[in-house]
């Protein structure tokens, strides 16, 4: 595809990183584990991780030098086992300095960026941070998401890595994953703060919930679509394979399933001129920095003409969640005030 939010969302197209040149010796892990995904670690004794990938990953020792995607340092943030992140991949940092919202609670001053954008991922820079692991997000089997096609052996020559999946799996299910990695480097799940951000979650969840049902006994039945916006094509979003969507169908919301989807089955590319193809009656509009906003959508009449747009029905939505209990409670529950008012204008 030759647009560039096509290739974003295609969640393999990346561009080449290029230009790397001999890097040093590959550092390698051995060993396995019981073979349940799970981890095991003790104080000072080795480290064992089976990825979704089902790789196990071994080490001598909990490893403190990681490097992760951004999204998945965030995750670790929230559990408090962020001091072992040196280095970070994906969107950090914004133009003017300031913290990337997928950075979410991360000190982005603490780690070294080997890549802020599609495509740049600073090889030799990542070698010289001698990383015991990559961790990242997998999208699709086998990819993890940001490393490019073009440099991946390479990189991923020079560390073991571990891939949670991330799509085509309800929401609380990468959320677990994530909470298991995050206990077998040292993060205390019993601790009140993670505890406190399972409850909110958990009653954010049922939230949505029981405003789904009164939306829809409220209005005969309103109809939800998950969008972004780019320059040259507008995106339908597919609830079966995007994990927030799938989950907020689990909790009665009642979200269009596109009918002519890409090879990955991600979304459905609709010329602007077809942006009305599906009706609804609450966008749920990509709110990544790399996605236009409605600020920068008034010169698309299309755009204009949307009635959940002329009703203001537009909820900023985040394709790429935080996948922990802290960073997606406030979705959660984002949706279900705006569920609450929604009007049918479909």
């Amino acid at each position: 595809m030759s647009d560039s939010r096509a290739i974003q969302f295609s969640r393999r197209g990346f561009l080449a990183a290029g230009g790397a040149t001999a890097l040093g010796a590959l550092l390698t892990a051995c060993g396995g584990d019981d073979g349940s995904g799970s981890a095991k670690a003790s104080g000072g004794g080795a480290w064992t991780f089976t990825d979704d990938r089902k790789k196990p990953v071994s080490l001598p020792a909990k490893p403190t030098r990681i490097v992760a995607y951004v999204g998945a340092a965030a995750i670790l943030q929230d559990y408090g086992v962020a001091d072992r992140v040196k280095g970070v991949f994906g969107p950090t940092k914004l133009k003017d300095g300031s913290r990337d919202p997928q950075a979410g609670e991360l000190d982005v001053n603490k780690v070294t960026i080997i890549g802020n954008a599609y495509g740049e991922f600073n090889i030799e820079k990542y070698a010289s941070l001698r990383p015991e692991v990559l961790v990242g997000h997998m999208f699709v089997a086998n990819d993890i998401f940001y490393v490019p096609p073009e440099s991946k052996d390479k990189i991923l020559g020079l560390a073991p890595q571990v891939a949670i999946s991330t799509g085509a799996l309800p929401l609380p299910t990468p959320i677990e994953r994530y909470a298991q990695l995050a206990a077998s480097l040292g993060a205390d799940l019993n601790s009140a703060q993670v505890t406190a951000a399972k409850t909110r979650f958990e009653k954010a969840a049922e939230s949505v919930r029981q405003a789904a049902k009164a939306a829809a006994a409220r209005a005969g039945g309103l109809k939800v679509l998950a969008c972004s916006a780019s320059p040259d094509l507008f995106y339908a979003s597919n609830p079966g394979k995007n994990s927030d969507l799938m989950y907020f169908k689990e909790l009665g919301v009642d979200i269009i399933v596109p009918n002519k989807l890409d090879k990955d089955d991600y979304f459905e590319g609709l010329s602007w001129e077809n942006a009305d193809k599906y009706k609804a009656d609450l966008l749920l509009l990509d709110s990544r920095t790399q996605a236009l906003q409605p600020k920068d959508l008034g010169s698309k009449p299309s755009w204009k003409d949307l009635p959940a747009v002329k009703a203001n029905q537009v909820l900023p939505w985040q394709p790429e969640p935080r996948f922990s209990y802290a960073g997606c409670a406030p979705i959660l529950e984002e949706l279900a005030k705006t569920l609450q008012t929604v009007k049918k204008v479909s």
